[in-house]
């Protein structure tokens, strides 16, 4: 109830909150994309690796909109298709021959498949990162390994702000340097070049001062030292427990699966693996259940916030 009533204040706010699993605890939080992402790196039979894209990319589409899309259409298929096309080139292994590159060296089947699996497997931990990236955010580092690794928590922190930071300010500069004639699209092509020099030379110089200013801060404020406190807004919750529940009874069931070969699948020399039977179906019913959670608790909480509106 205290969630909902918390959601409903930032939606009424004007706040571009949407995703209801970054809410939950941030054990939880790190614990799923540790299991999503570990299984995603190490499976790949092509039942996984579908399911385990498909609930990537929804997911990233869910939280980050047409930025997610638009990164998708821009640079996901591109680094697909190369990864895919570039196997085949150097990897000749496999029995089902389909042709002959012009140096000599055979095109299999199976290194076909392999290169597009490879691929697949590449973009889908992409993707996982990028929902990671944009649910654990710095102050849920500093509240997990603030006490246990403090400067590696501290680090870890700055290194996943830096970048959206210094995109931010480096439009900042770009802009302000435009207002007087001195931005990458004016003047000729050694003019422009001068002009990205002189921004990267600001940009840099930004980043150095804001590191020892953060770093005075820090200092003063004490952090690491022992004994020290944080203030956080952390609580763990029967929604919570719930959902730690859930995540370890379908990652042991993913495990179990993988290690009595439900998931068995090879692509040298030839293609084969399983893909019927109780136990591979009940692993990938657990897999797809994993991978699909954060979206179920989303629909859940767009289905309640909307019967609220209704009602109002």
């Amino acid at each position: 109830m205290f969630f909902n009533l918390q959601k409903i204040v930032r939606r009424v706010g004007g706040s571009e909150y949407r995703d209801t699993f970054a809410g939950f605890h941030p054990v939880i939080n790190l614990l799923y994309f540790v299991a999503v992402i570990g299984f995603a790196m190490f499976f790949t039979h092509p039942v996984c690796l579908a399911m385990s894209l498909l609930c990537a990319f929804t997911y990233s589409i869910y939280i980050n909109g047409r930025k997610a899309l638009r990164f998708t259409l821009l640079y996901m298929i591109p680094v697909l298709i190369i990864t895919a096309l570039l196997n085949p080139v150097f990897n000749h292994q496999g029995s089902t021959i389909l042709s002959y590159l012009p140096n000599g060296n055979p095109l299999t089947l199976e290194s076909i498949l392999y290169g597009i699996s490879a691929a697949v497997m590449l973009i889908t931990v992409i993707s996982w990162f990028s929902c990671f990236n944009e649910v654990m955010t710095s102050d849920k580092f500093v509240y997990l390994f603030g006490r246990i690794i403090p400067a590696m928590s501290l680090i870890l922190a700055m290194a996943l702000r830096f970048v959206p930071r210094f995109l931010a300010q480096l439009k900042v500069i770009s802009n302000a340097q435009k207002c007087v004639g001195r931005d990458v699209s004016n003047g000729g092509l050694l003019r422009r070049m001068k002009h990205g020099v002189r921004i990267i030379s600001i940009m840099v110089t930004w980043a150095l001062e804001n590191a020892i200013e953060s770093a005075d801060s820090i200092k003063m404020r004490g952090y690491g030292l022992p004994g020290r406190s944080a203030f956080h807004m952390f609580r763990f919750d029967r929604r919570d427990a719930f959902a730690l529940l859930y995540i370890l009874a379908c990652s042991a069931a993913v495990i179990t699966g993988a290690l009595t070969g439900a998931y068995h699948f090879r692509y040298y020399p030839t293609v084969k693996g399983e893909w019927t039977g109780f136990m591979t179906i009940f692993v990938f019913t657990a897999y797809f259940a994993l991978g699909v959670f954060p979206l179920i608790m989303n629909i859940k909480e767009d289905i309640a916030w909307k019967s609220i509106v209704s009602k109002t």
